[in-house]
């Protein structure tokens, strides 16, 4: 008769259980640290008329990313929504990957899309008001990658209007 000692067995189960929940517990805790990160700061630096299709019109929006944390900041892919004076004006999509580093700051240009009816609406308004060189935008995006899916950001000012946009006085 073979008879088998239940708690080798058992202790071995005890040992991987204790593993597992140690590895999940280090695991939440490095998750938690970066939930803790100071959020980076994104500015609008330019805004520059590029070739588009039919009645689309298409910018390049520069970005200038400041990454005010001890560890670089890795992406793959951007998104961005972009108003002026309240309104929705464009958004842009780009796959670039890219590292913000440590303390450090990137420049990061994505191309985006302004539909014609965008344009329109933007063109009634300054027609509605005095013509300006610099109107009120407000950005919202993200950089796409990372432990935690990505980082979102929003900026917000005055943006210099590119000439093609500028009513004439």
């Amino acid at each position: 008769m073979h008879s088998h000692p239940a708690q080798p067995h058992q202790s071995t189960l005890r040992a991987i259980l204790l593993l597992i929940v140690a590895t999940l517990v280090l695991g939440l805790a490095g998750c938690a640290s970066l939930v803790h990160r100071e959020p980076v700061r994104i500015n609008v630096v330019g805004l520059e008329p590029i070739p588009g299709e039919g009645m689309e019109m298409r910018f390049k929006v520069k970005l200038r990313v400041q990454n005010p944390n001890e560890s670089a900041i890795d992406f793959d892919g951007l998104s961005l929504d972009l108003d002026l004076n309240g309104r929705h004006f464009a958004s842009g999509v780009s796959d670039r990957a890219g590292s913000v580093p440590r303390f450090g700051e990137t420049l990061i240009e994505i191309p985006v899309s302004v539909s014609a009816i965008a344009v329109v609406r933007q063109a009634l308004g300054v027609m509605e008001g005095e013509a300006v060189a610099e109107v009120p935008y407000a950005l919202r995006g993200r950089l796409a990658g990372g432990l935690l899916g990505g980082m979102r950001f929003s900026d917000s000012g005055a943006l210099k209007l590119p000439e093609p946009l500028k009513t004439p006085r």
